[in-house]
């Protein structure tokens, strides 16, 4: 986990706008982002922004297995690492905003489940726009969409834009508890039902 989180930090100080975070995100953050993962069935979960791979390896616990789960990483270095960790995962480097077209030719209609470990304060209105418009268009009808935020930014501008954005792209958005026990503390959103 040391290394992990060297790794994470060394990235970020690379490219903060893109990495989001100085540390990967705690074991409860990820429990709680994962909550929508069935625990039964075959669903598909396509994972953005997943980083060293904390909600990773929640996922793959909970899916056991089962169905498909799709990761998608824009940052080569922390894709190639979770690569080694995870070889079942379906891996894919490339931009989130580009998820109908990764789906499509991987012949996934839709996602079930898409959880989100991207940094939506740190985009700009376009980029957050885009990003959350390929979310809901890659959702099923009855899909679930899950994405955290650090409570420091709560009130920033970007990230109040973005919650705004969440309510009009889903029917239900219902915020979580807080995480204390995250660097920094964060809160989850959980969206229900994408609108198109």
């Amino acid at each position: 986990m040391a290394n992990e989180s060297a790794l994470f930090l060394g990235q970020f100080l690379r490219s903060p706008a893109l990495t989001g975070a100085v540390a990967p995100s705690s074991r409860r953050l990820s429990s709680a982002v994962c909550v929508p993962v069935p625990e039964r069935g075959d669903p598909v979960v396509v994972e953005l922004g997943p980083g060293t791979g904390p909600f990773t390896a929640e996922i793959q616990r909970r899916l056991g297995g089962r169905g498909r789960h799709l990761a998608v990483e824009i940052n080569p270095r922390l894709a190639a690492h979770l690569a080694a960790r995870h070889p079942g995962v379906e891996l894919v480097v490339d931009t989130a905003a580009q998820l109908p077209a990764l789906l499509a030719a991987r012949g996934v209609a839709a996602a079930d489940v898409i959880v989100s470990g991207l940094p939506w304060a740190a985009f700009s209105y376009g980029h957050q726009s885009s990003v959350l418009r390929a979310v809901v268009e890659s959702l099923s009808p009855e899909g679930a969409f899950t994405t955290f935020s650090y409570v420091h930014a709560r009130t920033l501008p970007p990230a109040l834009r973005f919650r705004r954005r969440l309510a009009e792209s889903f029917e239900e958005v219902v915020p979580g508890r807080t995480v204390w026990r995250n660097l920094p503390p964060a809160f989850v959103y959980h969206a229900r039902r994408p609108r198109r």
